[in-house]
């Protein structure tokens, strides 16, 4: 079994950004993968550029406090409260970003399931 520590997160993300090798120059690491789970390490600041994902996700926010936006365009956004804990599920193809997060801001991030997300059960 894999295991990475938020310290080395934390290396990862800076060490992928000074390589060019952050997924889509977002400030971010992916440690592992396993079939169609990859598991990354978000570290964003001032700013969340992320764009809608083919695959559904799960951020488990690691330190800080904000508001995630997600929704199925920009015109219905809803804003959702975090904190240090907090579980936040993002479909695939969804509007979703974090805003007016604090400086001190990272979260874990799943994203798992075929292009398009799983189907509801």
């Amino acid at each position: 079994m894999d295991r990475f520590t938020l310290s080395q997160a934390r290396d990862a993300v800076t060490q992928a950004l000074e390589a060019g090798t952050a997924p889509m120059g977002l400030p971010a690491a992916q440690p592992f993968a396993h079939g169609t789970m990859k598991l990354y390490f978000y570290r964003p600041r001032g700013e969340d550029k992320q764009p809608p994902h083919e695959q559904d996700e799960v951020y488990v926010v690691v330190r800080g406090t904000g508001a995630f936006a997600v929704g199925p365009s920009e015109e219905a956004l809803k804003r959702i409260p975090f904190g240090p804990g907090d579980a936040i599920f993002a479909p695939a193809g969804a509007v979703h970003r974090f805003e007016d997060f604090s400086d001190d801001f990272e979260t874990w991030v799943i994203m798992y399931g075929p292009e398009g997300g799983e189907t509801p059960g």
